[in-house]
């Protein structure tokens, strides 16, 4: 699904992986200074994080439903999307473990959100895989003078067509 003119997925990933990563860095800062303000923070921001991996997935799996099956980019966004979910249940079972926000969270708590977090490195390079190599989500006319993306566009469209999908 496209919004004014660029894939959405693509668009609203940006949110979940800064919060998730983020809130891991917090985790990492609160281990280091023993500050439970850090705490706080990373709690919040891996909950708003989780949020919006769910409505980035939507549009993921929207994307995906219309990749042509049987294809090195369709099984590549099983394991990307498969992965995602891992990655937001790993990171949700950290934020519903931890005690209260400005509480120390036990290590195997911190070990879901770390885990979850290698594993989004990850799942990431598939996705970059996805655009990048196999220019899913790419407009067909793409290239470096290419015209505005609102060109001729509604605001919202469904993604239809892939260059070398098939």
């Amino acid at each position: 699904m496209k919004f004014l003119g660029h894939s959405a997925h693509q668009v609203l990933i940006v949110f979940p992986v800064g919060l998730l990563m983020t809130a891991v860095i917090f985790d990492l800062i609160a281990l280091g200074t023993g500050s439970n303000q850090f705490w706080t923070v990373s709690y919040w921001l891996m909950a708003a994080g989780v949020v919006g991996g769910l409505i980035a997935a939507v549009f993921g799996l929207l994307d995906w439903a219309h990749l042509p099956g049987h294809t090195r980019a369709s099984r590549i966004g099983v394991l990307h999307g498969l992965g995602n979910v891992v990655v937001l249940l790993l990171f949700a079972g950290s934020w519903w473990m931890r005690a209260a926000p400005g509480q120390p969270p036990a290590s195997n708590v911190l070990a879901l959100s770390f885990i979850g977090a290698g594993l989004l490195f990850v799942t990431g390079w598939l996705g970059g895989e996805l655009v990048a190599r196999l220019s899913v989500g790419v407009d067909e006319e793409a290239n470096v003078n290419a015209s505005n993306s609102v060109r001729d566009h509604g605001v919202i469209e469904p993604t239809t067509s892939y260059r070398d999908a098939a």
